[in-house]
């Protein structure tokens, strides 16, 4: 039997540990993906059976979805696919009241999503309308805060998580370019407007382009960056290589990184005034899982350093973990609004529980891939149906990554879970060959396997 620990563990990529509450504690790969199991599942208990604070469509349930997309990727249990199908049942399938409101269509990150597993034209029909309304758009209008601009203009930094990436999984469905192409043209509007050279930072929008915090600092939220750079990550991932304007976005991408790298709290965390900590000293959750998030993401595309910007991911990453109750609630999370407000251990919402996802969706690959003498194997499934899939695997592929592998010892497991899987080497006289293993991979999952010798 699996032992199912819930121990908030420090990936030990340079071996280091961390102690907290007098606690030696490290990290491995079945505390992240139990972590994020309890997480999802004390959400969806609690909307079960004490509601949906906000509409189904709204802009927060848009951000609790980009998250519990994730972990159904990584659940293998198409349980979680099928909450989320039915959220698209209920919205019949269609985006929110004001048409071009950026909070109003987030929801279409997850129409999309489903959508390039499942392939069922209903799931993007509504969405797909509006995008291609959105591209002919000329979109010239100022981006002040005024005349309702933000119901037509991605005119607030929040807005940079709920537009480009729901344009951007749009043409990962459809393959058709037009609305990723379209997305980042208004995603360099936004930022020629709100963007910050000399801090790294965004506005959250031009009301505070002349404010200042109480230390007279300028004012920039945790959490409206913390959407910035998650939503960039999101552009990026669907994003072709050769795109034309993929550096310009990896470059800023970089330099947000570098700049929140110096503003994280010792507690692991950002706070809600980036610049002036201290004046909301509490953490704060829902930011600090899409920096997380982000950052580690980064790691893992090889567009930040592993060595600098591993401790900081770990330091998050135990910040967010703190933070869950020990039935799965997730704590710290600052209330909905444009400023922040006092937040405690006990404040919870819905896009804090997407922050926390997403970041243990990247937190596994992480940890699995700087394991040491180990080859890890991903295996997906892309379809709609769960498949028995048969795994091979060279034998000169294993001995390359694992030091005197020897095939007595060779053990496989689930890089989630870990539990041991069944395998058997295939020799050609005394000679190892192939090492074979058949899993269950359900619709839409990654699953990944971690190869060692005991």
């Amino acid at each position: 039997m699996i032992k199912r620990t819930f121990l908030i563990l420090l990936i030990p990529l340079f071996f280091s540990t961390v102690t907290v509450k007098s606690q030696s504690v490290t990290l491995n790969g079945d505390s992240i993906f139990y972590q994020m199991k309890k997480v999802a599942d004390w959400q969806w208990k609690n909307l079960e059976t004490v509601g949906w604070k906000n509409p189904k469509k709204d802009w927060t349930s848009g951000a609790m979805y980009t998250g519990m997309m994730a972990w159904a990727k990584l659940a293998n249990n198409e349980t979680y696919y099928q909450k989320l199908i039915q959220v698209g049942e209920d919205n019949k399938w269609q985006v929110g009241k004001y048409r071009h409101f950026a909070d109003d269509y987030c929801v279409g990150q997850l129409y999309s999503q489903l959508y390039t597993i499942y392939k069922e034209p209903k799931y993007i029909a509504d969405f797909k309308a509006l995008a291609d309304t959105i591209t002919l758009l000329p979109h010239t209008e100022t981006l002040e805060w005024k005349k309702s601009i933000h119901l037509r203009e991605w005119a607030w930094c929040d807005a940079l998580f709920m537009g480009p990436p729901a344009l951007g999984y749009l043409t990962e469905a459809t393959g058709d370019p037009k609305y990723l192409n379209k997305s980042v043209q208004l995603w360099d509007k936004t930022t020629a407007y709100l963007y910050d050279k000399d801090e790294n930072l965004y506005y959250r929008d031009s009301r505070y382009f002349d404010k200042k915090e109480k230390n007279g600092t300028k004012v920039f939220w945790g959490r409206g960056n913390g959407w910035v750079i998650g939503g960039l990550v999101r552009v990026l991932t669907v994003m072709p290589k050769n795109h034309p304007e993929r550096k310009t976005l990896e470059n800023l991408f970089v330099k947000m990184s570098a700049k929140l790298a110096t503003l994280q709290q010792p507690d692991g965390s950002w706070h809600a005034s980036l610049l002036d900590p201290q004046s909301y000293p509490s953490k704060e959750t829902s930011g600090t899982g899409f920096i997380c998030y982000a950052m580690a993401w980064g790691i893992n595309n090889g567009l930040i350093p592993a060595q600098k910007y591993t401790p900081i991911v770990n330091k998050a990453w135990l910040a967010l973990t703190t933070s869950v109750h020990p039935d799965g609630k997730l704590g710290f999370v600052q209330a909905q609004g444009a400023a922040p407000d006092k937040v405690g251990y006990d404040d919870t919402d819905v896009y804090g529980v997407g922050a926390f996802l997403l970041a243990g969706s990247e937190m596994l690959p992480l940890y699995l891939n700087h394991k040491s003498n180990t080859l890890i194997k991903t295996v997906y499934n892309g379809t709609a149906t769960s498949k028995q899939q048969l795994v091979e695997l060279k034998w000169t592929a294993i001995t390359k990554k694992i030091k005197n592998a020897n095939p007595k010892k060779l053990v496989v497991r689930d890089g989630a879970t870990g539990e041991v899987i069944k395998s058997t080497i295939v020799y050609k006289g005394k000679i190892p060959q192939l090492v074979r293993y058949t899993v269950n991979v359900s619709a839409g999952t990654n699953r990944f396997f971690v190869i060692s010798t005991k």
